[in-house]
């Protein structure tokens, strides 16, 4: 049981960017609370390391969304409601984080690999963000990640070389940030495995079941994150 002194802060810490997120416009209403409430998850589960890795996935993700807007503009790539995310995109991006902080508060022993597989979530939902917003501004050849062949910039499943390594890159700040509070070890590669499998899974499933119409976007980004989750605790089963 955490102390109540560190708790109160962090629900303090909380409510500071909450009501920053809403008065900036990067949540919704709901998609603020939505934010907290994992947040609260997130921490009591795997503590600062958990709530860093929220904090930098959000931070990251809102830079990249904002970075070159007016371009993304003109070319139709900007996203919806001028990037203020809904309570489902954040359920999306932290709803797996969330789950794996309530078990790993419920159940102590599950914690560590719990954090692992928490940054394998953050990873892959990072590496993803980064790869469509900033892909799509610094791509050069866009191709189905399917059959390799050139296809419509922004559209779902279409990816570039240069939007896969700066997803790599994202991956790789959660793995260094992971790395600065549990110590350098191979969960460093395994989280950049983790975060690139989540980021290719997330293109498949576009390219397929979500240009059929078959899932929503939404559902692609949550799967993403379950897949980085799942392919860390792997790495760290099969060690």
């Amino acid at each position: 049981m955490r102390p109540l002194l560190e708790l109160v802060s962090v629900l303090v810490f909380l409510g500071l960017g909450m009501g920053y997120s809403y008065r900036a416009r990067k949540l919704t209403g709901a998609g603020v609370w939505a934010g907290g409430v994992l947040g609260l998850f997130i921490f009591l589960g795997t503590g600062y390391l958990g709530m860093s890795l929220l904090a930098l996935f959000f931070a990251l993700g809102t830079a990249a969304s904002a970075w070159r807007v007016a371009d993304k503009r003109r070319l139709g790539l900007a996203e919806e409601n001028r990037g203020q995310r809904t309570a489902g995109q954040v359920l999306a991006n932290a709803g797996v984080a969330g789950v794996l902080g309530l078990l790993s508060w419920a159940f102590p022993a599950f914690a560590p690999l719990g954090s692992l597989m928490l940054a394998g979530a953050f990873a892959s939902a990072t590496a993803d963000t980064l790869a469509s917003e900033l892909g799509n501004v610094y791509g050069s050849r866009y191709v189905n990640v399917l059959t390799l062949r050139p296809d419509t910039r922004g559209e779902n499943g279409v990816v570039s070389i240069e939007g896969t390594l700066l997803g790599v890159a994202g991956s790789g700040v959660i793995a260094l940030t992971y790395c600065l509070a549990e110590g350098w070890g191979p969960w460093a590669w395994w989280l950049l495995l983790a975060g690139t499998a989540g980021n290719l899974a997330d293109s498949v499933l576009g390219a397929t079941l979500e240009r059929r119409g078959t899932l929503s976007n939404d559902v692609v980004n949550s799967l993403n994150t379950l897949v980085g989750a799942l392919v860390a605790a792997a790495c760290a089963l099969a060690r």
